[in-house]
């Protein structure tokens, strides 16, 4: 989670953002008071998985930019989902389906680019061995 006004974070923090037992509860409760006199509430969750082949290393990126409201809505999902509404989305992630979810996940953005490389590497190396 990267908040635009509070220069990013909680960022790679996001999990122990107001503490080490990992709260989901304290750290959105330490988000919303942060942004409480902030007009600027943008956000986003983004994941970086980075693959190592013979040294070289690739990067595949997701992101979903949305907004912190300002107060929690919802039950399902996870961490700072009641308080996330994803750009395009009139609710939260907290809110809508699993499968309406996994369409705009920056999880499943990062993985899908990762899959669709090593589709590519196999491709390639098939190639080669003929």
């Amino acid at each position: 989670m990267e908040i635009r006004s509070l220069n990013n974070a909680p960022g790679v923090l996001s999990a122990r953002y107001a503490g080490e037992e990992k709260s989901s509860e304290a750290n959105m409760k330490k988000v919303l008071e942060e942004l409480k006199n902030k007009p600027d509430r943008k956000a986003q969750f983004r994941t970086i998985i980075s693959l190592i082949i013979n040294g070289k290393e690739y990067r595949f990126e997701g992101k979903v930019k949305g907004e912190i409201i300002k107060e929690k809505h919802g039950t399902d999902g996870f961490g700072y989902d009641p308080i996330f509404k994803p750009d395009g989305f009139t609710e939260t992630f907290a809110e809508i389906s699993m499968e309406e979810k996994n369409k705009v996940s920056h999880r499943g953005m990062a993985i899908q680019k990762l899959v669709e490389f090593l589709k590519n590497q196999q491709a390639l190396t098939s190639n080669n061995i003929r």
